[in-house]
């Protein structure tokens, strides 16, 4: 359809999702939103699976933007994605949280796939383009890029947390994955303590000199920044100001029964979400007394994922277990104290539950950055609303005038909840006016124009962004 590309994002997925044989929409989620503009503008491509298995699609266009799909086998979404990426990479990036698999298996299955991004990017990118690739499932492309081509100007950035020397030794493939990040100019972060821990390990296990964020590699320089991903602050303002919005925020409190409080969860079904720490913590103030009957009612929005995988599956009926005993415990005809929904909602829908929401409980375990955080705050342009969020996202680091907990202290995670309830509605504003001006001013437009900017132009970001 086209020859190649001067900007091009080389991700795991399309940012599509299909609608019906012939039909495409395009995907939800913030990187989408960041960068579907700057393609635009760049006349750019994507390249990424469909999410079908054994599809081969030719490239197409969608809404402004260049698609070039990369096929995967039924056998190599197993081995690669639902093996490697999702049960070796993320739990051993997530504070092992669940155990992760090592298995020459699924690394083959990985190397393979990485390998294969890499030559269709290689075909895809002009002469001396810019090609920003993403996430964990391909670590291994930047420097298969850079054996084919390099004339690029190559940036990678991980959305997850990137692990400390201690988890990250554990990896039998340990050496090639950095080797694989350090195929990239320049190698972005959630967190500075990622950054860190990806120098650090290069000259623990690599040998390879460093100053400061800058690693010497075969005569290049790679760095290693810090930027934390935000949400499209104007559009969720925006949208919540929308009468039929703030009419199905009304209508869900009502169905709900009109409860003093309503607090709320929205999260991928992910062990590493803190669901069930956070359920536990409601159910035992409803056992405490603390929370009277039909005071408060607790809704939980868990997105179904990666429902092939046997973690995900005994994540779901741990959790489906205990909402039942506390609703079995503690509800009456008609109201149960949770409610909980194992279905996907558009934006509009969850927006609306933002709105209705007094408290957004944010729980996660161990967390790249997590933006349910942002985008409540982004919601709450009534100053109304109280977060509770885990010191261990991404997002603790930004929004400081949260309710900051850890979600492992059981106590301190009901004292958090409770406090958000009770606060006066002139420290909520407080509180909320300082959040919003965080997101607002360091939105996702900021977050794709800072990496690109220092990706082009070869120069760090101000260290107050790394630190603030």
């Amino acid at each position: 359809m086209r020859g190649t590309s001067s900007f091009l994002i080389v991700a795991n997925r399309l940012p599509v999702d299909r609608v019906g044989d012939k039909e495409w929409r395009r995907s939800p989620g913030g990187l989408v939103t960041a960068i579907a503009p700057v393609m635009q503008r760049r006349d750019g491509a994507w390249l990424g699976w469909t999410g079908a298995a054994g599809e081969e699609l030719k490239p197409f266009d969608h809404e402004g933007m260049h698609l070039i799909p990369v096929p995967l086998s039924g056998l190599e979404v197993e081995l690669y994605y639902e093996g490697f990426s999702n049960a070796t990479l993320w739990p051993l990036y997530h504070d092992v949280v669940a155990k992760p698999t090592y298995s020459r298996v699924l690394w083959d299955a990985y190397r393979a796939v990485n390998d294969r991004f890499a030559r269709a990017a290689a075909d895809a990118a002009a002469p001396g383009a810019v090609v920003w690739v993403q996430d964990y499932q391909l670590q291994l492309v930047p420097a298969m890029l850079r054996k084919l081509r390099p004339d690029l100007k190559i940036g990678f950035f991980l959305h997850i947390p990137f692990p400390p020397a201690e988890l990250f030794n554990q990896l039998p493939w340990r050496n090639e994955i950095l080797e694989g990040l350090l195929g990239a100019d320049l190698v972005g972060f959630q967190r500075p303590g990622g950054a860190s821990n990806f120098v650090r390990l290069s000259r623990r296990l690599l040998g390879l000199q460093n100053h400061r964020n800058e690693i010497l590699m075969e005569g290049r320089t790679v760095r290693a920044e810090a930027f934390p991903i935000s949400v499209d602050f104007g559009e969720l303002d925006q949208l919540v100001r929308e009468p039929r919005v703030l009419r199905r925020a009304k209508e869900i409190r009502a169905e709900l029964g009109d409860p003093e409080h309503v607090l709320l969860g929205v999260d991928r079904l992910d062990y590493t979400k803190g669901i069930g720490q956070r359920l536990k913590a409601f159910g035992e103030l409803l056992d405490d007394g603390a929370i009277k009957p039909g005071e408060a009612v607790f809704v939980q929005v868990a997105t179904p994922t990666r429902e092939r995988v046997d973690e995900y599956r005994r994540l779901r009926n741990d959790i489906e277990l205990r909402v039942g005993r506390i609703n079995g415990e503690h509800g009456v005809i008609g109201r149960q104290p949770i409610s909980y929904l194992h279905q996907s909602y558009s934006k509009e829908e969850l927006a609306a539950l933002y709105c209705a929401a007094d408290v957004m409980v944010v729980t996660p375990l161990r967390d790249g950055m997590n933006l349910v955080a942002k985008e409540y705050v982004a919601c709450r342009h009534d100053l109304r609303g109280a977060l509770v969020l885990s010191e261990f996202a991404g997002a603790a680091d930004e929004l400081r005038q949260a309710f900051l907990v850890n979600p492992y202290d059981i106590d301190g995670l009901k004292r958090a909840m409770l406090a958000a309830m009770r606060a006066t509605p002139h420290e909520l504003a407080r509180r909320m006016r300082s959040l919003r001006r965080r997101v607002a001013t360091h939105n996702v437009d900021k977050w794709a124009s800072d990496f690109l900017t220092a990706l082009e132009s070869g120069e760090g970001v101000a260290e107050e962004q790394l630190t603030a």
